[in-house]
């Protein structure tokens, strides 16, 4: 059974950090393509940052410079760390793994970033 666990949500402070976590089960996570996504309530869910199984990164532009996504191979497990958190990043974040047409999804992890 296919199981990736976000962890690491909560409510912060702009200009705060938070660093959140997926943990991957069930799959060969040293071939998948990893990703974070958000989804804020009453918008559409949008890419946040993406890694390749050789660590190889992007990132949307609204996020450059202040997240860093990262993965570790040997704990299955990818991670976001999100600096100088602003309001407009408040939303639920879902960690995904990719690997041709194969796509798994986690159940996301609410962020909360007050003014």
């Amino acid at each position: 059974q296919v199981q990736l666990a976000e962890s690491g949500g909560g409510l912060v402070q702009a200009g705060g950090s938070l660093k959140l976590s997926c943990a991957v089960s069930g799959i060969r996570f040293n071939i998948y393509d990893m990703g974070w996504y958000r989804q804020a309530p009453g918008k559409q869910r949008e890419l946040v940052a993406t890694t390749t199984p050789s660590g190889t990164t992007t990132y949307a532009d609204s996020v450059k410079g202040r997240f860093t996504i990262s993965r570790d191979n040997a704990k299955n497990t990818v991670y976001l760390q999100m600096n100088r958190l602003k309001p407009d990043d408040t939303a639920v974040y879902h960690c995904n793994a990719r690997q041709l047409t194969i796509l798994y999804w986690g159940q996301g992890t609410q962020v909360t970033v007050s003014s």
